[in-house]
């Protein structure tokens, strides 16, 4: 089970267990907004409903912009494992301008391609093989690529994502 934990101005933080939820609740550094009836985690002196959703008494100042790093698999799932040639499935990543000219590491750089496509362009730029990409590739943005877990979002947890988009 996994908690959802927002900041004291109800911006979503993170996901964390229900273990290290309680924690902070039983530390009063959280209080419980959401909980999951009839599961109760049994402690020596009582019994506590697990929370679904706890809120920071305290704002915590998140450092710097939350930038999403580049991944093979951010790629394709930014890109929904479709190739950005054709449109067909894909497995594999592909630089538009190819590493060998320039091309950088770069959300920006790189779109989800099947391994034909991937084969036939080879060293190549799109323009050269009068090819158009089927997206605008650019650094993913919303809740679910910001917020560490919530790629598996829990029903409960939705009014709460929806407050930060």
């Amino acid at each position: 089970m996994r908690t959802l934990v927002l900041n004291a101005g109800y911006e979503p933080l993170a996901v964390v267990s229900f273990k290290r939820a309680i924690v902070l609740v039983m530390n009063e550094k959280a209080t419980v907004v959401e909980r999951i009836e009839g599961d109760p985690v049994w402690g020596s002196g009582a019994s506590v409903d697990r929370p679904a959703v706890i809120v920071l008494t305290r704002y915590v100042r998140v450092p710097g912009g939350r930038r999403v790093p580049v991944t093979r698999r951010g790629v394709l799932r930014r890109d929904g494992h479709r190739c950005g040639y054709c449109g067909k499935a894909a497995a594999t990543i592909d630089h538009v301008l190819p590493r060998s000219r320039g091309g950088k590491d770069t959300w920006e750089n790189l779109v989800a391609c099947c391994l034909r496509c991937n084969n036939v362009k080879g060293d190549r730029t799109p323009q050269e093989m009068a090819w158009e990409l089927r997206l605008t590739p650019g650094a993913p943005r919303g809740t679910q690529w910001t917020v560490r877990g919530t790629d598996r979002a829990d029903p409960r947890w939705e009014p709460y994502l929806a407050l930060a988009a």
